[in-house]
Order: C-alpha cells, then sequence, then structure tokens
C-alpha cells in the first residue's frame, strides 16, 4: 500500500500506466519551460499486450468449436473468418447476416436454423432429410417421451443432439429397418418439434449449463421500452386536433380585425403566431418518445466471469471545480468519495479532479479525502449501502437495517460515522483557515510557496492521491488524481470547456480509458451501479460501436418542496429528452454524462456497410490477467487515416497523445516509457498547447459558446454518433440548484446568452452540417429550437403587456365574439389544458411540476432571455465578451431555505415587476372604469380582466419571492418599477396608439346635435 506523504516539493509527477500507478511523494509542478522535467521516479515498463489468435471466436473470444459432423467450425466459406457457433446464430439471426470481415453474406451451415433469406439458396433443407424414422420407431419415441420416461431423447451411445441458441435441437440420430411405414415428412417434423425439441431444451439445460450461460450471454444487453399506445396515441391526437383548431383561430383573428383599435390587434395577431410556431418547433420532436431497459445480470454474465479476470472497459471520471467558496471542498469531497466507492472494478476507474482556482484548500481538503476513502470505500462495498457520498448517506432519515444481514453492520456504521464527523472537522479546519491569506500567499507544510498563489498565472500542477494498488489486499481503491493546468494571463482559458478539455489530454497519457465520465463538482454518484448501466449500451455488440455518449437526467437536492423556480427541470429531462432518445438522442446536458473517448477527439463512427474486423467495445483480458488490447480497425485503415488527417494540426505536437487517440480499446502504448509519458503529461496541460490546433473547435469539448455542452453535443451528432438517455429506477446522480431567485434567473441568462451565442455562429442549426446529411430532420429542429427559443420573450412581453393596455384604454384585441368565435376559442382552450394533461400522463409527470414549468418559462422568458437577446447581439456584432460566473452551489445546511428568500440586486427582476405593477394599475383602472360605466360594460371587462390574471397568475413565483420572508423588497427594485409603470400608463393613457382615430369637424364648434 502506497500512502501518499505530505506535500514535499514542486514538481510535476505522472504515472506510467492505467493499472500499475502509484500513488506520488509530493506535489509536481511544471515550470516555466512546460516541457522541462525536472524530476523522475523509478518505474515499470507497461506489459506488452496479448493478442487472440489460433481456433478462438474473434468476437467473444471462446473456442470456435467443431460442426454436427465432427468438423473444425467455419462460417464463412469465402474467408474463413473465425466465428464460433453461437456468435455466427446471433449475427444471423439479430445481425447484418454478413462475415464481419469480407462483408460476404452468411449461408446457412448443417444444423442451423433457416433465417429470413435463407430460401434464396438452393441448398437442401438437411433438418427434413436427416431424420428417416419408421413409423413404429418414431410412435415407440413418441409415447416415451409423452409419459415422461426419455431424459435426453436417445442414448449417448447411438445419438448427438446439438442445442443451437435456445433454438431446435439437431440430431444426428437416425434409426430405421427395411419395409417399416413412413410418417408424412412435414407432419414428423412438426411433432418433433413440438415434443422432442422441448425435452431436449430441459434436459440440455441440466446436463450442461456452461453451454446454458453462453447462450445468456447472446442476449441484448438493453432494449426499448415504447410508451403504451393507451397513453401516447391520445395524446398524438390532441396535439393535431389543437393544430387543427389553431387553423382556425388564427383564420378567424385575421379575417376579424378590431375597427377601432387596428394596431393592438395587429400586435397581438403577430405574437400570438409567433408563439404558436414557436410552440408548433417545440412539439415536433416530441413525437417520439420512448424508455430504455438495461440487464445487469447479463452485463456481469458476459463480461464477468467467475474465476476469470475482469473485462468490463475502464472509465476515467472528470470532476471540475473552479471557487472553493461557492464550490464547498466539503461538497467536492462527498462527489469524489462517491465516485471512488462505485460498484465498479476499482482497477478500471481513475478519477481525475481539476482545480481551475488552482486553490491550496481544495487540495488539501482532496489529501484528507484520499486518507478517509481507504475506510470509507470498503465500506460501501462490504455492506452495499446507497447513496455513497457520506453526507447524504448519513443524513438521510430511513431505516438503514433493512437488507442489511451482517451482525457487524451497526457497529461498524456507528464506527464510520465517528470518522465521518471527524473528517467533515478537518475539512471545516481547512476553510476556517483559509478565510485570511497571508501576506506572502500560501505556504505549504515543507514552508514551499504554493505555486498557485497567483490563479491568473501559475504553472500546471498534478499530484497522485491515490494509485490502484493504494488499498488493502481485496479491498483496491480506484485512482485519484489531482490536477490545475497552466494559466497565463495571455491567452484564453475558455472556462470549464477548456478545463475538460485538459482533463481528456492529461488523462489520455496516463490512463487513456476507451470512456469518460464528466461530473460536477456538486452532483455526487447516488447510483452506484450507474457505470454499469451505461456499459450495458456501450458494450453491447451491435449497437455499442454507434453510441457516442449516454446522458443520465440531472436530480436535485435541498430544494423547497414547491419547487417555486422550477429547479427540477422535469419537463426537460423528463419529457424532452426521453422524446429525442426516440430520434437520435438526448442533448448533452453539462453534468452526468458518459462520452466514448473517440467521440470526443472528433472522429466518425464506424459505417455499416463497412464493418471494423472486431465489434467488440471492451477490453479482453487472458487466463493469466494480462491486457489483450483489441485494435477496431485493420492497420490499412490506420495509415490511411494517419495519411489522410494532419494529427498534428489536429490534436497538437504530442507524439504520444495521437497514438493514443489511435487506439481503438484505450490503453497505455506499450513501446512508452515513463519518461517520456511523464514529458508528455507536462507538455499536454500546458495553455500554449492548444494553439494552432483543432482543439475546442473539432477536437474535445467545443469553444465559442457559454453553451459548450449543447455545442458540443450538436458536432458529435452531425458526425453522424447517436446518444443514448438513460433513466435507471434509482437516480443516477443528485446535486444541488441554486434556489435563490437572482441565481436562478442569472443562471437562466447564462444558458439563453450560449444559445443565442450558437446562432449567430458558423455553428447556426439553421444550415450546419448539411451536407454530411447524418443529422436526423426532427434532431435538427430540436437543436433550431434550442438555439431560437431566447426570441420567445419579445412576443410574449408584449403579451404579457397587452391586457393592461386594454383595461387602461377601455379597448381589447378581438372584435365581439359570435357563436362561432365562441366555439373556437372555448376549444383552444379546451385543447391546451387536455394536451397538457396527456403530456403529463404518458410521461410521469405531476400536474404540479409542469405547472410550475410554465410559470418560469414566462418569468424567465420577460427577464433573463430579453437580457439575453441584447447581450447576444452584443456578442454578435461587437468585441462584447460574456463572463462566465459561477452559481453558488454550498448545499442549505440549515434546512430553512435562507436562500430562497434572500433578495440580490439584478436588473432581471425589473422587468418582472415591471409588467405586475402594470397589470394591477390596469386592474384598478378597469374595475373604475366599469362602475363608471353602468352595468353594460361588465360584460367586456369580464374577458379583459381574464388575461390580466392569467399573466398575474404566471408571475405568482415570482411577486412571492419578491416579496421574501418578511415581505420586504429591496427599494432600488419597487422605485424604478413604480417609476416605469406609472410612466408608462400616463403616456399611453394619453397618447392611446392603438386607437384608431376619426378625422372630422369638432362638434362642439359646429353645433351638429347628434
Amino acid at each position: 500500500m502506497c500512502i501518499p506523504p505530505n506535500i514535499t516539493h514542486p514538481y510535476l509527477h505522472c504515472f506510467h500506466s492505467p493499472h500499475t500507478m502509484e500513488a506520488s511523494t509530493g506535489l509536481f509542478t511544471g515550470t516555466d519551460n512546460s516541457n522541462e522535467l525536472v524530476a523522475i521516479q523509478g518505474h515499470d515498463e507497461p506489459k506488452p499486450v496479448k493478442n487472440l489468435d489460433g481456433q478462438l471466436c474473434e468476437i467473444c473470444g471462446d473456442s470456435v468449436g467443431l460442426t454436427v459432423d465432427g468438423d473444425l467450425f467455419v462460417a464463412c466459406e469465402e474467408c474463413g473468418f473465425p466465428v464460433c457457433r453461437p456468435c455466427y446464430e446471433y449475427e444471423r439471426r439479430e445481425g447484418t447476416q454478413v462475415c464481419p470481415q469480407c462483408h460476404t453474406r452468411y449461408k446457412r451451415i448443417k444444423g442451423s436454423p433457416r433465417v429470413e433469406g435463407d430460401e434464396d439458396e438452393d441448398d437442401v433443407d438437411d433438418i427434413e432429410h436427416e431424420f428417416k424414422m419408421e413409423e413404429e420407431k418414431y410412435k415407440l419415441m413418441h409415447r416415451e417421451m409423452l409419459q415422461g420416461k426419455m431424459s435426453s431423447g436417445y442414448d449417448d451411445e447411438n445419438a448427438k443432439s446439438t442445442l443451437v441458441d435456445g433454438e431446435l435441437p439437431i440430431s444426428s440420430y437416425s434409426v430405421g429397418e427395411p419395409g417399416g411405414a413412413k410418417l408424412d415428412n412435414k407432419e414428423r417434423i412438426h411433432d418433433w418439434k413440438l415434443h422432442q425439441g422441448n425435452n431436449l431444451i430441459e434436459t440440455d439445460a441440466s446436463d450442461d449449463p456452461e453451454k446454458n450461460m453462453k447462450d445468456e450471454t447472446r442476449q441484448p444487453l438493453s432494449r426499448k421500452v415504447a410508451i403504451p399506445s393507451g397513453k401516447l396515441s391520445p395524446y398524438r391526437m390532441m396535439v393535431v386536433a389543437r393544430l387543427i383548431i389553431l387553423i382556425l383561430f388564427f383564420q378567424y383573428r385575421i379575417f376579424h380585425p378590431v375597427s377601432d383599435a387596428i394596431g393592438l390587434w395587429f400586435a397581438s395577431v403577430i405574437c400570438e403566431i409567433w408563439l404558436a410556431l414557436s410552440w408548433l418547433v417545440d412539439q415536433l420532436p416530441k413525437w417520439f418518445p420512448i424508455d430504455r431497459e438495461t440487464y445487469l445480470d447479463r452485463l456481469s454474465t458476459r463480461f464477468e466471469p467467475e474465476n476469470k479476470p475482469k473485462m468490463l472497459s475502464s472509465i476515467d471520471v472528470f470532476v471540475t471545480t473552479v471557487d472553493p467558496i461557492k464550490e464547498p471542498p466539503l461538497v467536492t469531497a462527498n462527489t469524489v468519495l462517491s465516485i471512488l466507492a462505485l460498484d465498479y472494478p476499482a482497477d478500471k476507474i481513475s478519477c481525475y479532479v481539476s482545480d481551475d482556482g488552482a486553490s491550496m484548500l481544495t487540495f488539501e481538503a482532496l489529501q484528507e479525502t484520499a486518507e478517509f476513502a481507504r475506510k470509507w470505500v470498503p465500506f460501501c462495498k462490504k455492506f452495499s449501502v446507497e447513496p455513497r457520498a457520506p453526507e447524504k448517506y448519513f443524513s438521510e432519515k430511513i431505516d438503514f437495517l433493512k437488507d442489511k444481514l451482517q451482525p457487524t453492520y451497526v457497529k461498524e456504521r456507528r464506527t464510520m460515522k465517528r470518522e465521518y464527523e471527524e473528517f467533515k472537522v478537518r475539512i471545516n479546519a481547512l476553510v476556517a483557515n483559509s478565510i485570511r491569506v497571508p501576506a506572502e500567499g500560501w505556504i505549504m507544510k515543507d514552508e514551499t510557496p504554493w505555486p498557485g498563489n497567483n490563479t491568473n498565472d501559475h504553472p500546471g500542477m498534478i499530484q497522485i492521491l491515490l494509485a490502484h494498488s493504494g488499498g488493502h489486499e481485496g479491498n483496491e481503491l480506484p485512482c485519484l488524481v489531482y490536477m490545475s493546468r497552466e494559466k497565463r494571463p495571455v491567452f484564453q482559458h475558455h472556462g470549464k470547456a477548456g478545463a475538460m478539455n485538459a482533463l481528456l489530454r492529461v488523462s489520455a497519457v496516463l490512463s487513456n480509458s476507451p470512456f469518460v465520465l464528466n461530473l460536477d463538482c456538486n452532483h455526487y454518484v447516488n447510483n452506484s451501479k450507474v457505470v454499469r448501466e451505461a456499459m450495458c449500451f456501450f458494450m453491447d455488440i451491435q449497437l455499442g460501436n454507434s453510441i457516442g455518449f449516454v446522458q443520465f437526467p440531472q436530480r436535485f437536492d435541498s430544494l423547497d418542496r414547491n419547487d417555486r423556480y422550477a429547479n427540477k427541470n422535469t419537463v426537460l429531462f423528463d419529457i424532452y429528452m426521453r422524446c429525442l432518445d426516440g430520434i437520435q438522442g438526448p442533448v448533452y446536458a453539462g453534468s452526468g454524462c458518459i462520452f466514448r473517448r473517440k467521440a470526443l477527439y472528433g472522429f466518425d463512427p464506424p459505417k455499416a456497410s463497412k464493418r471494423q474486423r472486431l465489434v467488440q467495445v471492451h477490453s479482453k483480458q487472458d487466463e493469466n490477467g494480462e491486457d489483450a488490447s483489441v485494435t477496431g480497425t485493420d492497420e490499412d485503415n490506420k495509415q490511411l487515416l494517419k495519411s489522410e488527417r494532419n494529427l498534428e494540426s489536429k490534436f497538437g505536437k504530442s507524439a504520444l497523445f495521437m497514438n493514443s487517440s489511435l487506439t481503438e480499446e484505450g490503453g497505455i502504448d506499450p513501446s512508452s516509457g515513463q519518461a517520456a509519458l511523464l514529458k508528455e503529461a507536462i507538455h499536454v496541460m500546458s495553455c500554449s498547447y492548444e494553439d494552432r490546433t483543432l482543439w475546442g473547435y473539432e477536437v474535445g469539448l467545443n469553444y465559442g459558446s457559454i453553451a459548450s455542452d449543447i455545442l458540443t453535443s450538436f458536432k458529435i451528432h452531425t458526425r453522424g454518433w447517436r446518444s443514448i438517455y438513460c433513466m435507471p429506477k434509482r437516480p443516477a446522480f443528485r446535486g444541488t440548484a441554486p434556489i435563490n431567485l437572482t441565481d436562478r434567473l442569472n443562471q437562466v441568462l447564462r444558458w439563453a446568452v450560449g444559445a443565442l451565442e450558437i446562432l449567430f455562429s458558423r455553428h447556426c442549426p439553421l444550415w450546419y452540417g448539411f451536407n454530411e446529411g447524418r443529422l436526423k430532420g426532427l434532431q435538427r429542429i430540436a437543436y433550431i429550437n434550442s438555439a431560437v427559443y431566447p426570441f420567445s420573450s419579445v412576443p410574449l412581453l408584449i403579451y404579457c403587456l397587452i391586457p393592461a393596455i386594454c383595461l387602461l384604454t377601455d379597448k381589447f384585441i378581438v372584435s365581439s365574439v359570435g357563436t362561432l368565435g365562441g366555439i373556437i376559442f372555448i376549444s383552444l382552450f379546451i385543447s391546451i389544458l387536455s394536451s397538457a394533461i396527456l403530456e403529463v400522463r404518458w410521461s410521469g409527470v405531476s400536474l404540479e411540476e409542469w405547472w410550475r414549468n410554465q410559470q418560469f418559462w414566462v418569468i424567465g422568458s420577460v427577464s433573463a432571455h430579453l437580457f439575453a437577446i441584447i447581450q447576444g447581439l452584443m456578442t454578435a456584432f461587437s468585441k462584447f465578451n460574456t463572463n462566465f460566473s459561477v452559481v453558488s452551489k454550498a448545499p442549505d445546511d440549515d434546512g430553512e431555505f435562507n436562500e430562497l428568500y434572500t433578495i440580490k440586486w439584478t436588473a432581471l427582476l425589473i422587468p418582472p415587476t415591471t409588467i405586475i405593477i402594470i397589470n394591477i394599475i390596469g386592474i384598478v383602472a378597469g374595475f373604475t372604469d366599469a362602475m363608471n360605466s353602468g352595468e353594460h360594460s361588465w360584460g367586456a371587462l369580464l374577458g379583459k380582466l381574464f388575461f390580466s390574471l392569467w399573466v398575474i397568475v404566471h408571475m405568482y413565483p415570482f411577486l412571492k419571492g419578491l416579496m421574501g420572508r418578511q415581505n420586504r423588497t429591496p427599494t432600488l427594485i419597487v422605485i424604478w418599477s413604480v417609476l416605469l409603470a406609472s410612466i408608462f400608463s400616463l403616456v399611453w393613457v394619453r397618447v392611446d396608439p392603438f386607437v384608431l382615430k376619426t378625422k372630422g369637424p369638432d362638434v362642439k364648434q359646429c353645433g351638429i346635435s347628434c
């Protein structure tokens, strides 16, 4: 066991093999010359991988086996590509029915069941000609089988039966005596299949369990689950009905103008048309929602055989953090601990924590976390506890004794809780000591200055806090690495996207796992089997190669019971994402996503017409435990790839990194020594590495937008990859969300600005990727909607002001409504309500959650989206840069939701407040005018009041948050809102611009009596 001591020297360190990492003897950092090696420790050369040769199946690694005649089984007569019978049968029944190497269609082999397409071949059906039995012998056997006297159908000396992948057992037994009458061929075969086949299947499972297990490994690891038609079909019908009613509605509105308020009528019709188109664009991708189901037991059976090395793919986990004040170290520590305790082979996990703030507090907290992990991880795996974030586990008010059978559990849980409380005290002490920054900067324990004292100008730092061999025997720990990329003032660092790309390069040099998991520091693992859930898709033989990433829904803790500001985003995660999964896949949501590394590198998915030589997506191992690296392309394809692309201009000047990008199954290049790996680790994390490369443009996470997650997934989908939305019964990840109104509006503002940056860039989804034709039409519409949705704020803002204008001017946007008009208006209202109810019915979202999303959509549109349009236009047509501000991710420790009632000044609060005040003034003015005008004016007032109350009801969460717990609102907000509302109301009444002005003589002056 290697325990990292205290910090001693500021040098850079890296490890040399994904499974032979050793904990470093201190913190290591680069110098001004990023390529200079300061210290190199002893190392072992990686073991060369061993390829599978001989008569082994090139798909599953099992023996090819023999035919029913005892000859060597040959699946393809053209090229002789070695494939075993189960893989051959599976490919014919479920796959493309062609050889993976020469792409020749598989012909039916003696003893194999027929599949679609075999009728075109001229071969003779051996099943019908192998069983030439006489009637008496067949009847005797038939009677014995029905009486249960035969266990296997035939004697071992005279017969040999073969069970092919759960299909009809094929027997080479032959009986007959001359002169016997024969049964009709078809009838005999039918009866034989019905009786003898079933009997043989039962006995085969008991006589040969290994063969039955092999048959189980051919089953799919996941499947699509369609939404019940009884729930989905009424919803689709109502959407169509709503569209038809909208057409009738606009026909009525356009052909029935309001003559005495033509301007008001015209503005309302334009707004209604825009909002209707926005609804239609949002609705089209929702046509094909699906669910998915995974089979974790099949994954274990196939890739975790007993008494053999694990064959699951390795994974690198990235955790990003910036500010230890807004992202407390205890929150980050819980996330890291939940990752290290994943229910996955420890030697397959490497966790990288990127500290973009170069904070000594974060580094020391991670050191304490590594020490506590030596106790926490074995406890979690021993007792299978959930969740595996200790803060959440010990704070849950549940029966922790449920399903716990070990008698020592209570005692060890009590001990572990005490250990965690002591761990929290140590972390809190570090936080308290970090409040006052010394004048000379932070000093490490060996009196060496902390290299990150200047957060904007510091070298790269890295330390291995845990190695794979860091635990006790039988309690191995995953690898834990702390790193902080180099920063210099003259370079652009691109926020989180830049940190993620640095993690991609460093991890490629150090461990190079084929899959990477991205988590924010406040999103802990709530389901320890989450990686296995994703591997059910990635490691599927037939579909895995085309999957670029698997996205999980985001769930949140510490929210108020009513979710006032729709922080759960249930409409996005429980409705919209599931609908996209039925097209080409969900978008990347910024966290909780497992990527295929090659998809992030900008490679295209394998084409179905040009299948790779191997279709496995997992790393194989032989019985001795040695890695067997599997390349997915032939050497000729690799040479072609090198000749077609300038890898240096794409990936940068790193030979080791370029070589790692060409390995299909990941792993470290065996020809590289530790010195070379150490040098490249220093080099690839330097801030100048990305100069004159395609990093951030075609490789890694994309730059150019705050919403780099949406842009990255868009680029991946345009290359032809598909994504998967995985919703396990136990939520995969949980985190914290901003419950403060100001923080929530700033978060929405950042998303909207990022969307507009994509719209005004060269990656605009309106036209980008059309030449390739790999992005499906409905998927493109979904991306267009994600880019243009902020523009709906303008018509929505106008529509929220129109009710107040109508009340102040005593005009209305609709002329006198007749019978036809009344039917259309009522039908439209019913269709809107019905489609909402049917949508929540098939999706499982509660009506309250759906309504909260609708309310905050209006609030965000008239505030954050409106400012985003201004900021986005300034960014697109000027050199104005948008800054990324980290939202506070500290949990609400006191449980009283103090942040929920805190009002922080921001200009985003002014437009919604103004709208509320204007509508309140309009309601008061309307009632006053109705009382002065008589009873005949009350009917017209009701329609105006309905629309005005519609606005106020949608604004209710904002109004409630604005008042605060003590009904106190910042004076500045009140003054500005009242002032703007008063000026607007007075000017409007005076000008009355939407009322038609009539010209003619003044009747009072001319004396005309009307």
